[in-house]
């Protein structure tokens, strides 16, 4: 009878531990089902085949928009070489017997240190607007003091 009931009860012990072990896989499955389930997007997807094929579908799209981005980053910074990105502005008095410092030079140039001088000199008969082009930091025309210092204020603006 002894036999009988070590039997029974060692049975039931492993009985026992298969039934823990068997809750706990159920309960792994479980979530590993419900993990299944997001990747495969609740059941619209019935393949793994066909998630990696989306994937690449979705990366070529992707990668077609990185492409056209970066063209159009280049197109930009080609355009903003040409773009006024340096002002100099200088006041001063061309006279003497006149108050204040209401003529005035304006540098505008591009990265190249390209573009123009606007000078205005405001005098008692009237006012005299100038304009000079600007190539390399450097003009044709002839330069005053004032118009030199607005190009390099242009050239060393930040």
């Amino acid at each position: 009878m002894d036999i009988i009931l070590i039997s029974l009860i060692a049975s039931a012990v492993v009985i026992l531990i298969l039934v823990v072990i068997n809750i706990f896989l159920l309960v792994k499955f479980s979530q590993t089902n419900k993990k299944l389930d997001k990747l495969l997007e609740g059941g619209k997807i019935k393949d793994f085949k066909d998630i990696f094929l989306s994937q690449k579908d979705k990366n070529k799209e992707l990668e077609l928009q990185i492409k056209d981005a970066f063209l159009k980053i280049e197109k930009i910074e080609g355009i903003c070489q040409t773009t006024i990105r340096k002002i100099g502005v200088v006041r001063f008095n061309p006279f003497n017997d006149m108050g204040g410092n209401q003529s005035f030079v304006v540098a505008m140039l591009d990265e190249n240190n390209n573009g123009f001088i606007i000078s205005s000199i405001f005098a008692k008969e009237g006012s005299r607007v100038y304009a000079k082009t600007v190539k390399a930091g450097k003009s044709e025309y002839i330069l005053s003091k004032d118009e030199v210092e607005a190009i390099e204020k242009a050239i060393n603006f930040k």
